[in-house]
């Protein structure tokens, strides 16, 4: 199954349940939200007021992608906002498998990332406990990047593992993803698209550009679940 995410950090906050209505409309699967601290990433951005502030706008379902230096401290909080998934990194954790697991005794689904210097053989020891495994397809920090030319051959590399460890496990792609690099994406092996600039910056609107993008996907989704094959 495949999943648009429009991420709401590029929206503009000022009329931000309009716009997390407008792509619902346009067939969003999930609300994507970034969590800075200034210290894992050189940005700061939204806290739990956000959440709960989103949580009675949108039946969709709201995924917190944790880019921070000590996630332990945050995912109470905001799974009492109202957040139905809880993303957090690798490369801060010596081992990710108590929080994993913490995640989960709040009734919530769980998600590992990894920036793109961190191999993707790293997250093989927890797919099996994780719902989601995100890949980075750039520096996480700053919105409107662009997708990095390596990301095709990482998305591969991981969708291998999570075929051969945990097939239920969703593979997300976040950064730079647009109507031109989802297909590559998705014919790669990714199945959750993590879309800001090019949903909420679009000329067409949040609501047309969610559609497209996910028609785009469905086109792609054959290739995406075999995972077996790169368009560069």
């Amino acid at each position: 199954m495949t999943a648009i995410a429009p991420s709401i950090l590029a929206a503009d906050f000022s009329k931000l349940g309009e716009l997390v209505r407008e792509v619902e409309a346009g067939g969003a699967d999930r609300i994507h939200i970034d969590v800075m601290d200034g210290h894992f990433v050189p940005n700061l951005s939204m806290g739990p007021v956000v959440v709960k502030g989103l949580r009675p706008v949108t039946r969709l379902p709201l995924e917190v992608h944790l880019m921070v230096k000590d996630p332990a401290k945050f995912v109470e909080l905001f799974r009492k906002s109202g957040a139905d998934s809880l993303i957090f990194h690798l490369e801060v954790l010596s081992d990710a498998g108590p929080l994993i697991r913490h995640v989960r005794s709040l009734g919530a689904k769980v998600g590992l990332a990894i920036n793109p210097g961190t191999p993707v053989e790293c997250l093989e020891p927890y797919l099996p406990e994780v719902d989601l495994a995100l890949c980075m397809t750039v520096w996480p920090g700053f919105g409107g990047q662009a997708f990095l030319p390596e990301s095709p051959d990482r998305i591969v590399a991981l969708r291998k593992l999570i075929n051969r460890l945990n097939p239920k496990c969703e593979l997300e792609v976040d950064g730079g993803i647009d109507l031109a690099t989802v297909p590559i994406c998705a014919r790669a092996g990714a199945n959750v698209f993590v879309a800001g600039t090019s949903i909420f910056g679009s000329p067409s609107g949040p609501r047309e550009a969610t559609a497209t993008m996910a028609r785009i996907v469905a086109a792609n989704q054959a290739d995406s679940l075999a995972g077996s094959s790169v368009v560069a």
